[in-house]
């Protein structure tokens, strides 16, 4: 069953009869499990208040483009990032026509230039407007750009006319949004996919870890799920809930990581592995709470982890092995000789030094790397970066032993 479980939505609502819809399209997608934030044209604010719209949906309603408060964060982009979804609905002739024209004059056709999600329109006109030559030509414009379109439907109009330019019900609309979320290219396989840090004691109340947060982790998770593999996530500490229709099973240190992923990994076709795994851990955890002694400093022993990834890459038979290299300078370099090294399929690099990528961001960067080639994923929210990773892996996975393989193209 199509859902929008943890997507985030962004509509746009243009100025036109069928923005009185979009109230009852804002409960759709929330009952299709989507997060939704709106955006309002100038003319859609006469058909339709935003107090309305933020009462629905539960966020502040958008509608100026140089915004002071927004734009100290440069908010036209936040929300463009922030995105799975931009959809439109209704989307006038005006509106369309600007898109085709690549213009950026409000703030809604600007997050439309800014967003790498993917973008669906739903046309809402006058019979004759929608049958008119250069609504047609516009139209063309956009499908050849990608950009999806939702009817019209044809019907009774607000002017009196019969035909069509009807706005298609919200119902329609939100459906075909949760399609577009799920591929099938993982139908019937097993995935298993391991998620944020790890936590390794030094006594009863400290221990040694990192920043990861596991949203990249989660995002793929959902990703699996949304492609139709039975998904099963292997996490540590994290304070993330956990994605519909996953399996979950909690771990702290890496030897309980190992313990899992060696259990489950011999029964999945996948294995992600994309938590952050401490390196090293205390030669010996204190029973008892290490007091504060006098000296200025302390030594501490530690001991080597061990590797996980290359645990389950050297299974024999082993599954389709996926790795993850977090780098702090030349992630790619790093990540092609890790590939080599621990005989992996798939390798994802990113650099979590930049702080607008990192471990605790909502948005990521990274290159796949694989034995025959590499791409890069250009920065997006870590949902639409998983889609990518999600969709480079089922292509690689069907196509695996044959040689110069090459993944298909993230979805735009």
């Amino acid at each position: 069953m199509a859902h929008l479980f943890n997507r985030n939505v962004l509509l746009g609502v243009c100025g036109g009869i069928a923005a009185y819809k979009s109230a009852q399209l804002v409960r759709e997608l929330q009952a299709l499990g989507a997060n939704v934030r709106v955006i309002m044209t100038r003319g859609a604010e006469a058909f339709i208040t935003p107090l309305t719209l933020q009462a629905l949906s539960g966020n502040p309603v958008h509608r100026e483009l140089l915004d002071e408060q927004a734009e100290r964060g440069m908010g036209h982009i936040e929300l463009a990032r922030w995105a799975d979804l931009l959809l439109i609905a209704p989307a006038t002739a005006d509106l369309m026509a600007r898109l085709a024209g690549g213009r950026a004059d409000d703030l809604l056709s600007t997050v439309a230039l800014a967003t790498p999600a993917p973008k669906m329109l739903a046309p809402a006109m006058n019979q004759q407007m929608w049958r008119d030559p250069a609504t047609a030509a516009n139209t063309e414009t956009l499908a050849a750009r990608g950009i999806l379109l939702v009817g019209p439907d044809a019907g009774d109009q607000a002017c009196g006319d019969i035909g069509p330019g009807r706005m298609s019900e919200p119902s329609a609309i939100a459906g075909r949004a949760a399609a577009l979320f799920t591929s099938g290219a993982l139908a019937g396989l097993r995935v298993v996919i391991t998620a944020g840090p790890t936590r390794e004691a030094l006594d009863p109340v400290r221990y040694l870890s990192n920043h990861s947060s596991g949203k990249m982790g989660f995002a793929l998770a959902e990703a699996a799920v949304d492609a139709g593999a039975v998904t099963q996530l292997i996490s540590g500490p994290v304070t993330l809930d956990t994605p519909a229709h996953v399996s979950r099973r909690n771990v702290v240190s890496a030897r309980d990581m190992l313990a899992a992923s060696e259990e489950l990994a011999p029964h999945c076709d996948i294995f992600i592995a994309c938590a952050a795994v401490a390196d090293y851990r205390p030669l010996q955890a204190a029973a008892t709470k290490i007091k504060k002694i006098h000296a200025d400093s302390m030594e501490l022993a530690l001991v080597r982890n061990p590797d996980i990834v290359a645990t389950i890459a050297a299974l024999h038979p082993r599954p389709f092995t996926v790795g993850f290299a977090a780098e702090t300078g030349d992630p790619v370099d790093y990540a092609r000789d890790k590939l080599q090294r621990k005989n992996l399929d798939l390798i994802v690099a990113n650099d979590v030094s930049r702080s607008d990528i990192g471990f605790n961001s909502d948005s990521n960067a990274v290159t796949l790397v694989w034995p025959a080639g590499s791409r890069v994923l250009d920065m997006a929210s870590k949902n639409t970066i998983a889609r990518g990773i999600i969709t480079a892996i089922a292509d690689l996975y069907t196509h695996r032993g044959q040689e110069g393989a090459v993944p298909q193209s993230p979805p735009p």
